[in-house]
């Protein structure tokens, strides 16, 4: 493995390829086969860090994982994340449901430690402290090295990190080129402050900034996107212009338009490495590419992307009401 193309995550020793391989589809839209075949072709590229959850595929996500971690013998050269707390027989943050995800997580991944564990979820009904509490245990026993906190707010957070010696060492929020404002202005000022990072899910905004998705797309591909609301809601002239200059910007650097928008992620405040995944190779290959934008690339996609702020656009503000 190339370590020259690794990045460190702040505030930890953790070196990561600079895209962390979401594993969301393994399980679910990809079976087993062909999500070694991701896997493998990501390990050749040098990658080197794998998102999951116990919640994805009722587990089966984290077996899959697993079971090609024991084929490829490669356990201590990788960066393997998982979250705990969103899994219907697992809920919660109590210190007990904590230990025994946690201990679950394991048995699937086949591995005796986890470099990174995720509270998926805040719990509003368990004080932090016991939940910190129990990710302590976990951290001293040696069997996790770094812990996160995602879909938290600002204000939970900041709380957190003030009621227990056990710290979260980064966060997981939905944050990509079309989806800003909401990060921007809440929690990105405290990760800031905390001095951690953050590693965003949703980069791709469920494949919208892939450029599958554009105008005169059939109904039927925006319908048969996933997604708890799918890709439909992008189905607008605003994205459509934003997603036009990312493209631009792609033809002109030679890339995938999904390597634009994940570059513009890397260089944002607070962002260490983005997530994204992918159910095929074809798919790890547009997503994989690392490139790095000039200064004008990322002033045309942050100029072009500030009409979607909710306080500015009457479209974004319509939009919003119709989801509440």
């Amino acid at each position: 493995m190339n370590l020259d193309n690794l990045v460190r995550i702040p505030g930890t020793d953790l070196k990561a390829y600079p895209l962390f391989l979401g594993a969301t589809p393994f399980g679910w839209t990809t079976d087993e086969i062909g999500s070694h075949r991701v896997l493998d072709a990501y390990w050749e590229l040098g990658g080197n860090a794998i998102d999951t959850a116990d919640m994805y595929a009722d587990g089966l996500s984290e077996t899959i994982i697993g079971n090609w971690i024991v084929n490829k013998g490669n356990r201590n050269e990788l960066v393997i994340a998982t979250k705990v707390g969103n899994k219907p027989d697992r809920l919660g943050l109590s210190y007990e449901n904590i230990m025994q995800a946690c201990n679950e997580s394991l048995a699937r991944l086949k591995t005796s430690y986890i470099d990174i564990l995720f509270a998926h979820n805040d719990d509003l009904s368990i004080e932090p402290k016991e939940t910190l509490e129990a990710f302590g245990h976990l951290i001293d026993q040696g069997i996790v090295r770094y812990i996160g906190a995602s879909n938290f707010s600002s204000e939970r957070l900041k709380y957190s990190m003030q009621v227990s010696k056990t710290k979260y060492s980064m966060v997981q929020d939905k944050y990509n080129v079309v989806e800003r404002f909401e990060y921007e202005k809440g929690l990105r000022q405290t990760v800031m402050e905390e001095g951690i990072s953050n590693l965003p899910y949703f980069g791709l905004a469920k494949g919208f900034l892939t450029g599958k998705y554009r105008k005169g797309t059939p109904k039927s591909t925006w319908a048969a996107a996933h997604g708890s609301i799918g890709v439909g809601e992008y189905n607008h002239k605003s994205y459509f212009q934003i997603l036009s200059v990312l493209t631009e910007i792609a033809e002109e650097i030679g890339c995938s338009v999904s390597a634009v928008a994940l570059a513009w992620l890397r260089q944002q405040h607070s962002v260490s490495i983005p997530l994204a995944s992918a159910r095929t190779v074809e798919q790890l290959a547009e997503i994989a590419q690392v490139v790095t934008l000039k200064s004008e690339h990322l002033d045309a996609i942050t100029t072009i992307s500030n009409t979607l702020d909710p306080q500015k656009s009457s479209f974004v503000k319509r939009f919003s009401r119709r989801m509440l």
